[in-house]
């Protein structure tokens, strides 16, 4: 009964917020293209996003809008072309915030893409919610990987 009011709380919380719009990143070699605090999966991942349509069917699943019959009033960001776009899914957290708000660099080492990203306090206990982050980000087209690691730093 407990997690089911955490849950509840979490689904009602993440129905207020407004979605997230493209988040350019300064860095030159990654782009982040939206971050949401829920919709991700419980397990932490990646797919590599290979068009448009991939792209739009991801987001819109993640804001619980497939099946709809007419289009939502969500502003998608372009499909980077000559890019790699890649959805990470960042798992499941108890607590905290743990939104990605920008990418600082992203480099490619033994077959593993690392995506630097800062460090931000997450609210630790304060936020008592479930939550599954994810993002959609892009990388020049260049790289081969076949693992992505999230590093943070300050």
């Amino acid at each position: 009964m407990k997690r089911l009011l955490v849950l509840s709380t979490a689904i009602l919380m993440n129905c207020t917020a407004a979605p997230s719009q493209k988040i350019s990143d300064r860095s030159g070699n990654a782009e982040l293209l939206v971050s949401e605090s829920q919709g991700g999966t419980d397990e932490a991942g990646f797919t590599i996003i290979k068009n448009e349509k991939e792209f739009r069917n991801a987001i819109k699943g993640s804001f619980g809008l497939i099946g709809l019959k007419k289009e939502p009033s969500v502003n998608y960001p372009e499909f980077p072309r000559n890019k790699k776009v890649i959805l990470y899914q960042m798992g499941i957290f108890r607590s905290g915030s743990h939104r990605i708000t920008s990418i600082k660099n992203a480099s490619v080492e033994n077959n593993t893409l690392y995506v630097e990203v800062p460090a931000e306090s997450s609210g630790g206990m304060d936020i008592q919610v479930l939550s599954n982050p994810w993002f959609i980000f892009a990388v020049p087209s260049d790289y081969q990987f076949t693992s992505v690691k999230l590093k943070y730093s300050n």
